[in-house]
């Protein structure tokens, strides 16, 4: 039977996101944070995970073409 492989970074990127969504709920709540910055804040993060997915992506298509 052939094992299939599973990226390692989806369960890790599921803990890492839980409390950042937590985070990102707290701020939105609070009247303090001005919006802007959050936005901002909010689309570096988005920026930085599909940077990071595409890093993922890449070493593992890398690896396997070695691999062979």
């Amino acid at each position: 039977m052939s094992e299939k492989t599973t990226n390692p970074l989806i369960p890790i990127g599921i803990v890492v996101l839980l409390p950042v969504i937590a985070c990102l709920v707290l701020m939105l709540v609070d009247e303090g944070i001005e919006r802007s910055l959050l936005w901002a804040a909010v689309r570096v993060g988005i920026l930085l995970i599909v940077i990071g997915g595409a890093l993922s992506f890449g070493a593992s298509r890398l690896a396997a073409k070695s691999g062979q």
